[in-house]
């Protein structure tokens, strides 16, 4: 069936289908003019990506909305109801975005329709609770409706296993089948609210589970009795960007004894429109705007900011000339790779067998770091569903003692309460290192400092193009082949001495479109298209004997790649 064809025929068959309402319905006859719109919203379906469905919001099978989140939640019903478990039952949680309680309630019914239990927490919550909750309650199975650090008009939808963990490509894969099994709306099944909640097919979740996250959480705290001896001098600003980590960050904080904790108040409560940021992303400094005023204002030792669903966390910190600077996530992942190991060695309890994850795109210094004390490091793909993954393998052979995982874009996890990033447990321990190092004297700047001394310049860079729409899709398979079929074999003087290619499935990972370059003097650089957004992200990094050294090197390096992708922009 060619494209348009496809397309023509989706578009009709939502038009004409009695399962659909008339208002979506009126919002698909309001483009019939628009060919080049309707083909987007219905060229393809949602596809599970690194972070399983996610799109903007609105009619059509490419798009986020009550009927996309309705068939998704069937095919998992019927997978659910093929798999081992004898009564199987789902944890659903929401961030802050459009329409997210709307979607979760509907996957709720869905669930209940198919004799599924769900466990629905009764407002937003972060995505690593959700994480936790499914271990807690030992359901099989978690979906929270997030959309992640996306713009507004983006919703989403990620599935989780029983471990905790989001699902990896295999299981991935079967309940993508269990979609496409579904041909029409009217095959998908669903109670209503009432009868679900009668049935005891619908349960609402709350206090509970939350101060059992947190206790949790703050258990992996190293230094809490510091914290408490310097809390009163110690200031945090923090900002949540609208969405859904306001209350576990604060909680966390305060039960390791940080008293000074000032939020950012005009970014406090949830605002689905994220109206005083262009981007809800802690990657990004434009979204510190509003918390590098008020730090200012009280002289702030550290600044926290984390994304709507709460899973990745930015810090910043003053400079040697005290203004302030944004950590990467790179640079944050070795601070607390440090801290953490440097901790628990001082206390004598950092195992012989302890091992740190990272991703392939993660810049190798927390690696450097972590080999120094002796820890094992594991490399992944990109996504934190193969770190949650390892994770689980440790925990069923034993064979290692699972410390650290973290991944370049903001993801870090310790402890093994959750299978899923946490930037709840990354502020409180951003925030304990940087009391640890100010109760000598130091600033987390100074510390990045002593790290680049002892074990050299690393510096990275993140280039991505965004190619919206069918055409961007094809942009973007082109430029993956361009580089796959005519591999460079020098760049800027230095030989290209290893080409990896991990649609080959290269040391037992899972196949995935990744090319990665490493040049004579270790530098890399690595083209990945992205799995929830219409971009192509290409990861450089260096390793210099000085700043001004690394900082020259990415930047011919960045240079030359980038002329070369964006021949097809």
């Amino acid at each position: 069936m060619s494209t348009q064809t496809r397309v023509q025929e989706q578009y009709e068959l939502w038009l004409n289908d009695q399962a659909i309402d008339q208002a979506t319905k009126e919002e698909l006859r309001s483009i019939s003019e628009d060919a080049k719109e309707i083909e987007d919203r219905f060229y393809r379906d949602l596809e599970f990506g690194t972070g399983g469905l996610r799109g903007v919001i609105g009619a059509g099978t490419n798009r986020m909305n009550a009927y996309t989140v309705a068939r998704a939640t069937q095919g998992l019903a019927q997978f659910l109801l093929k798999s081992d478990a004898a009564a199987p039952s789902v944890v659903i949680a929401y961030d802050s975005r459009n329409q997210s309680p709307e979607f979760a309630l509907e996957a709720a019914k869905v669930l209940a329709g198919n004799g599924i239990k769900a466990y629905v927490f009764e407002s937003l919550r972060t995505t690593p609770e959700l994480s936790f909750a499914v271990r807690y309650l030992k359901a099989d199975a978690g979906i929270v409706i997030t959309a992640s650090h996306n713009p507004p008009e983006y919703n989403g939808y990620k599935v989780y296993g029983n471990d905790g963990g989001q699902l990896v490509p295999d299981q991935a894969e079967q309940v993508i089948a269990e979609i496409r099994g579904v041909q029409s709306f009217a095959d998908v099944l669903r109670l209503s609210r009432a009868e679900a909640e009668r049935q005891g097919l619908l349960r609402w979740i709350g206090d509970d589970v939350d101060a059992a996250y947190i206790r949790a959480v703050t258990s992996v705290s190293l230094n809490p009795e510091l914290v408490q001896r310097i809390s009163d001098d110690f200031r945090i600003v923090f900002t949540p960007l609208h969405g859904a980590g306001n209350l576990s960050v604060r909680a966390a904080l305060a039960t390791i004894g940080f008293s000074q904790v000032h939020v950012v108040s005009k970014q406090e409560l949830p605002d689905a429109n994220f109206s005083t940021v262009k981007s809800p992303n802690p990657e990004e400094r434009e979204a510190f705007t509003l918390a590098i005023r008020e730090a200012k204002k009280i002289n702030a030792d550290i600044i926290i900011g984390t994304d709507p669903d709460c899973d990745r966390m930015g810090a910043v910190v003053k400079d040697a000339q005290g203004e302030y600077f944004v950590l990467s996530g790179n640079q944050s992942g070795a601070i607390m790779v440090d801290y953490l190991l440097r901790s628990l060695q001082e206390r004598g309890e950092l195992p012989a067998n302890g091992v740190v994850v990272k991703t392939i795109v993660t810049s190798e210094m927390g690696a450097v770091v972590a080999q120094n004390y002796g820890a094992q490091v594991v490399n992944t793909l990109t996504g934190f569903k193969y770190i949650g993954e390892k994770m689980t393998q440790y925990e069923r052979t034993g064979e290692a003692q699972f410390l650290f995982g973290y991944e370049e874009s903001y993801g870090y996890l310790a402890g093994t309460y959750a299978r899923d990033k946490d930037a709840v447990i990354a502020s409180m321990l951003i925030c304990e290192a940087a009391a640890y190092y100010k109760s000598q004297g130091k600033t987390l700047y100074d510390v990045l400092q002593e790290l680049y001394g002892k074990y050299g310049y690393f510096l990275e860079k993140l280039e991505s193009r965004t190619l919206k729409g069918k055409d961007g899709v094809e942009k973007i398979q082109s430029i993956m082949q361009d580089w796959r079929a005519n591999a460079p074999v020098e760049l800027n003087g230095l030989q290209v001495v290893k080409v990896e290619d991990f649609s080959q499935g290269l040391y037992g990972l899972p196949v995935e479109n990744v090319l990665k370059y490493t040049l004579e003097d270790d530098s890399w650089f690595c083209l990945r298209p992205s799995g929830t957004e219409p971009k192509i992200k290409v990861y450089f990094a260096v390793r210099g004997t000085s700043g001004e050294g690394a900082a020259s090197a990415i930047q011919g390096l960045v240079q030359t790649v980038m002329s070369r992708v964006d021949q097809f922009h």
